[in-house]
């Protein structure tokens, strides 16, 4: 019997024009939903030792394309996947979901290996294994909780916990003096292939902690940890310490510079409104002073209209040329009493008269 391959295992494909449910072909081979009881999805998962099995009904371990067909409900397909799940992240749920929808009717158990296990054959763990087994309790993919599960698999514990199938990632893990840990498994059929989700591992996040080591044990001291309980030396701590006043002088300065920024910007538009406005203004004053001292402005208006006035006022009009001149009563002459002779003319009254008899000449002339 081959196993599953993954790209069939992560197809979950649906087409537009296909004949079947949500446009599903049948190709996909998408099996028909069947409702099942899962543990995880409402409260965390049990352990194994807590779990009751009917041990009266024989072990009959189902084949794979059983498996895919379907089982009752009464008689899921139990699937295994077992790991050290330290710093429990997304990469570990991915392939515990994997694992949940090999099949239909998919119970899957999961083992978690001991601090004491762990550590001889891995290394330290960052979590402790209570830690870990609460971890993994809470994905809501996981129906059974195996503590301290075995290195290696062994058909003992295949047979206790009715296992059919086990999950891992394809690649061969080598490990307690073997190439691929999982090659008897695989050679009985029982191998389910998952895939590893790139980017994300236990050893990358302890990467990052360790590449920013000093990022992080300074925000810790700040959040009240004490260097004893860090493991930071006398020397270090008061280096932090320096470091964030530091940060601190850097922070002011920059926030000052922004204000700053922020204040020559506003100043800068202000004054941008301000030389506008001005120029308004003055094109308004300019425009004015025209209007009113200009070549054809209104004073200039007003000054003609003001000269024609006064030279009105001054000069009296003349009497018309059709009046008779005779019509004139002359003015009466005056006599010295009691003579006949006009008196002596002042040279004043003598150029008067001459003046007069040249006016009368001249009219007389006009007449």
């Amino acid at each position: 019997m081959e196993p599953p391959s993954s790209s069939r295992l992560n197809s979950r494909k649906r087409r537009k024009d296909g004949s079947g449910p949500n446009g599903a072909a049948e190709l996909d081979r998408i099996p028909p939903k069947i409702s099942r009881r899962s543990f995880g999805l409402r409260e965390p998962a049990p352990f194994s030792d807590e779990v009751e099995i009917d041990y009266s009904k024989p072990y009959i371990r189902v084949t794979y394309e059983e498996a895919m067909r379907g089982t009752p409900l009464d008689r899921p397909v139990r699937v295994y996947a077992d790991g050290i799940f330290d710093l429990f992240h997304s990469g570990h749920a991915r392939a515990l979901m994997q694992a949940k929808n090999l099949f239909p009717n998919t119970y899957l158990i999961v083992g978690v290996c001991s601090d004491e296990l762990t550590h001889n054959f891995k290394g330290f763990t960052v979590m402790n294994e209570n830690e870990r087994y609460d971890a993994v309790q809470h994905c809501r993919y996981v129906d059974e909780v195996v503590r301290n599960a075995p290195w290696t698999l062994t058909p003992e514990f295949l047979a206790e916990h009715r296992i059919d199938f086990v999950a891992h990632d394809d690649i061969p893990y080598s490990s307690a003096g073997s190439d691929d840990v999982y090659k008897h498994i695989k050679e009985a059929g029982m191998f389910a292939p998952t895939q590893r989700t790139e980017g994300i591992s236990t050893s990358d996040i302890i990467t990052r902690i360790v590449r920013d080591y000093d990022v992080y044990a300074r925000r810790n001291l700040q959040r009240g940890y004490t260097a004893k309980e860090l493991n930071v030396s006398f020397i270090n701590e008061k280096k932090y310490h320096l470091q964030e006043r530091v940060d601190k002088v850097k922070k002011r300065v920059k926030d000052v510079e922004e204000k700053s920024k922020e204040f020559v910007q506003k100043v800068e538009e202000k004054s941008i409104d301000l030389i506008q406005k001005w120029e308004e203004k003055s094109r308004e004053f300019i425009g004015n002073f025209l209007e009113m001292f200009g070549p054809e402005g209104a004073l200039k208006h007003m000054l003609k209209e003001g000269k024609g006035r006064m030279l009105q006022a001054i000069s009296p009009k003349q009497s018309p040329s059709s009046s008779p001149a005779h019509d004139r009563s002359p003015s009466p002459s005056f006599r010295w009493p009691f003579s006949t002779k006009t008196p002596p003319s002042s040279p004043a009254n003598r150029s008067r008269k001459e003046s007069a008899v040249t006016y009368n000449i001249s009219e007389d002339e006009e007449d």
